[in-house]
């Protein structure tokens, strides 16, 4: 039987560990000078390099491919207004706002109006059995009744003084009584008044009525018919006058220097989206909100229509002084880590990396706050060529 040797013979092996050696010096060079095919340089191929660098500026040589592939447009300066948005909602005007308060405790016997309907001034609201207006008008019958009483004693002792038959201090004690007895009966009808029911009613009547202070929507109702009410500084309802009407925006605490009473807005609602209103300012609170570090402005509307509901979300937008600055496409803005930056022709294809600060976007165009000036040669396409 025939054994093979499979070890490889001295020749061979020299023959393979020259391949190897071959091959690392082929490896070598294509690490050293093998790049230079694929990257911006050309040298030895015949053709002109993409680009060159002298220090921080880049050339583009005649005949670069690169050429027929960057724009270059001169920086323009426009006239821009800073915009803030903020969130928003409408609100009723407090000043245009009643609580409704009964003037005396007692039940609920009828409630003449619903929730949302709309009232006006002087219209009738409810009616309370009140124990204690029974009480208002007995108080006043009997300082009707002391006040007439005094009025006839003091009466015949100015006539008996006159024939001497009465002493001075008789007299000045019926002074004395009618003068306090006119006083309880003053308050007695005063009390009446404030309560708005009529002064000469019979007695005993015990029927409140309650109308509106002002004209607007019943907007909140705490009572129905049956409520006992004990407490008369408990609001039963509440009308609103929303034919006027605010919207409060809130501003973050780092906004609040670019705010300011007069300033244009601009409103728009989730409700009417095709819809803008334009408005101005009404005043801006003096004091930040401590729970969410905002500061409260409102702008006034009418809102004859009622189109415009308390609670409905809303955006405002601020409208500032228009001012000069520097406007960029976006295209030419290129993003180093957190710097932005764009290239500037310094000479003719020759260029410069510049950190701009761009303020704010508007679309397709971009408005530079500093680093670069008006009537600069900025790469407004193709940059991202340059970039490292």
């Amino acid at each position: 039987m025939a054994i093979y040797d499979h070890q490889p013979s001295s020749r061979g092996s020299a023959f393979l560990w020259g391949g190897i050696v071959l091959g690392a010096v082929f490896l070598a060079a294509m690490l050293t000078h093998g790049f230079g095919l694929l990257g911006r340089s050309a040298k030895g191929t015949g053709e002109p390099e993409l680009l060159t660098r002298q220090g921080d500026r880049i050339l583009v040589p005649e005949g670069s491919a690169l050429r027929n592939r960057l724009a270059v447009a001169p920086a323009q300066s426009e006239p821009i207004g800073a915009k803030l948005v903020l969130p928003a909602v409408v609100e009723s005007d407090p000043a245009r706002t009643a609580v409704v308060l009964p003037a005396l405790g007692g039940m609920v016997r009828e409630l003449k109006v619903a929730l949302g309907e709309r009232v006006l001034r002087g219209q009738l609201l409810a009616v309370i059995d009140s124990p204690d207006l029974a009480q208002a008008y007995d108080d006043n019958d009997k300082a009707a009744d002391a006040f007439r009483l005094t009025d006839k004693a003091l009466a015949r002792q100015k006539e008996q003084s006159k024939i001497g038959t009465v002493s001075d201090q008789d007299l000045d004690q019926a002074k004395s009584n009618y003068v306090q007895a006119e006083a309880e009966y003053a308050r007695t009808q005063a009390h009446l008044k404030t309560l708005g029911v009529p002064v000469d009613t019979k007695l005993g009547s015990r029927l409140l009525t309650v109308t509106a202070p002002v004209s607007g929507s019943i907007t909140a109702l705490a009572v129905t018919p049956g409520t006992m009410i004990n407490d008369p500084t408990q609001s039963i309802m509440t009308i609103a006058d929303l034919s006027t009407v605010w919207v409060t925006a809130m501003v973050p605490e780092k906004d609040v220097s670019a705010v300011s009473a007069n300033q244009d807005a601009q409103v728009s609602l989730v409700a009417y989206p095709d819809r803008v209103l334009h408005g101005k300012v009404l005043f801006v609170s003096d004091v930040i909100e401590s729970d969410t570090r905002r500061n409260k402005l409102r702008i006034a509307f009418a809102n004859t229509d009622h189109a415009l509901k308390p609670n409905m979300f809303a955006t405002v937008t601020l409208l500032g002084v228009q001012r000069s600055r520097i406007i960029l496409p976006s295209s030419a803005l290129l993003m180093n880590n957190d710097r932005t930056s764009v290239f500037v022709a310094v000479a003719p294809w020759t260029f410069e990396r510049r950190v701009v600060d761009p303020e704010l976007e508007e679309g397709a165009l971009v408005a530079i706050r500093s680093g670069i000036n008006a009537g600069d040669q900025v790469v407004v396409k193709g940059g991202i060529l340059l970039n490292d």
